[in-house]
């Protein structure tokens, strides 16, 4: 098979998804799962690889970080997402005052009923979008780590389950620092895939605006003809139908290999973590699923490495002095390692 060069290695997943002829209730699903783009598209111009990107990390049970100077429709995403494959969603602004219980929930005490009673926080929904995460305190950022990790939160000594399925899609601006709290590598490492979103071409742009002067209003979705395409049952399916999905023993050499490579980088501090290396098989297994393979390839682990990796490198300060990037980083590291056959 012809392996991708490092040049042409996405930056972000691949944006078409192929989809078979429906003839069993996988490919229907994987049908449904292309419509959900074509959805979203009804309301998101020009962000197709996050739209699949979002789509990768609800098939691999994953988290995702959302890069992005404000107005590129981060929030629009996720909402037109969960709308279209009906499930819950809420939004929580982080600032520098929010505390765990905003986002947990808390006992509330019930003076009727002489007794205190939990309220859950808006993190029990199915997709929590964590806006500018990185504007609250560590001790706030934390409280996320059990529910994103155990999927369940524990209060006075109760655990209480999160819905199924359960994702955080966390925004961060890379532009703006001042006042913010740098996310810990071991919070970081918990996101399955980090996902950048640019300014739109010319092209987009003017069509982000056409829409507009026709009266396209971003606060409605069903009068911008979002449809719901399937829901959670049908999502639980596709998952377990994404974990069956093979893996060959050189495929999975491959992954440790491109793994180890990052931490013998001369530019890295910090390489790709053995968490790292199961997260880059589990999203390759749900693009290999959803391009169609019973079985990954090297090309499916090619397409997704950088989103997966590159907020798992830290690079030396002397690499970042000469403008050394960590995509650059893992550039090299495809070009380096040999491909299997």
């Amino acid at each position: 098979m012809t392996s991708h060069a490092a040049t042409s290695a996405e930056t972000s997943p691949p944006a078409e998804v192929p989809v078979p002829d429906a003839a069993t209730p996988v490919d229907e699903l994987r049908r449904a799962l292309a419509q959900v783009r074509t959805e979203v598209g009804k309301a998101v111009v020009g962000q197709d690889g996050a739209v699949t990107g979002l789509i990768i990390a609800l098939l691999a049970r994953g988290h995702v970080l959302l890069e992005g100077v404000p107005g590129v429709a981060k929030t629009l995403l996720v909402r037109s997402l969960s709308h279209a494959l009906s499930l819950d969603t809420k939004r929580v602004q982080f600032t520098p005052d929010l505390m765990p219980g905003d986002v947990t929930g808390s006992l509330i005490y019930d003076a009727k009923a002489g007794e205190f009673e939990f309220r859950n926080g808006p993190v029990f929904t199915n997709i929590l979008l964590a806006d500018e995460i990185n504007r609250t305190p560590p001790k706030t950022q934390s409280a996320l780590l059990e529910a994103m990790e155990e999927r369940q939160v524990s209060v006075d000594g109760l655990s209480l389950a999160l819905p199924e399925p359960f994702i955080v899609a966390a925004t961060m601006n890379p532009i703006e620092y001042e006042g913010t709290y740098t996310l810990p590598e071991a919070q970081l490492d918990r996101f399955l895939l980090k996902l950048v979103l640019d300014i739109p071409e010319r092209d987009v742009e003017l069509e982000v605006l056409r829409r507009h002067a026709t009266g396209f209003s971003p606060r409605d979705l069903t009068a911008a003809g979002v449809t719901p395409v399937l829901g959670a049952a049908d999502l639980a399916a596709a998952q377990a139908s994404v974990a069956a999905v093979g893996a060959s023993p050189d495929v999975l050499a491959y992954i440790v290999d491109l793994a180890r490579a990052t931490r013998q980088s001369p530019s890295a501090k910090l390489g790709v973590s053995p968490r790292g290396t199961t997260a880059l098989l589990a999203s390759a297994k749900a693009w290999a699923w959803l391009s169609g393979y019973a079985s990954i390839t090297p090309d499916h682990v090619q397409a997704m490495v950088l989103p997966v990796w590159r907020h798992r490198i830290q690079l030396r300060p002397e690499a970042e002095l000469e403008g050394i990037t960590v995509d650059a980083i893992l550039h090299g590291v495809l070009q380096q390692v040999q491909v299997p056959i």
